[in-house]
């Protein structure tokens, strides 16, 4: 049991990691497919959050605020596409530094997540 849960959260975590690659590469110029950084349900941790925290663990109140973050995390991944697409691609790339304190709270969300799940809390 303690197994499935490390490696589903593990699996969350890559996800997440993997959206923040997405979205640098995309601010310096890769061509990277936009819908899955712009549209929290189509990025893979936000499946994960829907089918998985959201349901199987939605009695942990950190299932709840992992998803407005996550919603957050989107919402500010938009505005930095958008200066990018609009020449902007300095202050864009400076925006990354306020993605990483959502993202490290997803991180800490996903953590404790585990952490309760793990010790029966």
């Amino acid at each position: 049991m303690h197994d499935d849960i490390k490696q589903d959260f593990e699996t969350a975590s890559v996800k997440h990691f993997l959206f923040k690659s997405k979205l640098r590469s995309f601010l310096y110029g890769s061509d990277t497919a936009e819908g899955p950084i712009r549209d929290p349900s189509m990025c893979a941790l936000g499946k994960w959050i829907n089918e998985r925290a959201l349901v199987t663990y939605k009695h942990l109140p950190e299932s709840h605020e992992l998803n407005r973050v996550h919603q957050q995390i989107h919402y500010k991944a938009n505005q930095l596409m958008d200066l990018h697409l609009a020449g902007k691609t300095e202050q864009a790339i400076t925006g990354l530094a306020d993605v990483q304190v959502m993202a490290d709270r997803i991180v800490q969300l996903l953590r404790a997540m585990e952490d309760k799940l793990r010790h029966g809390r």
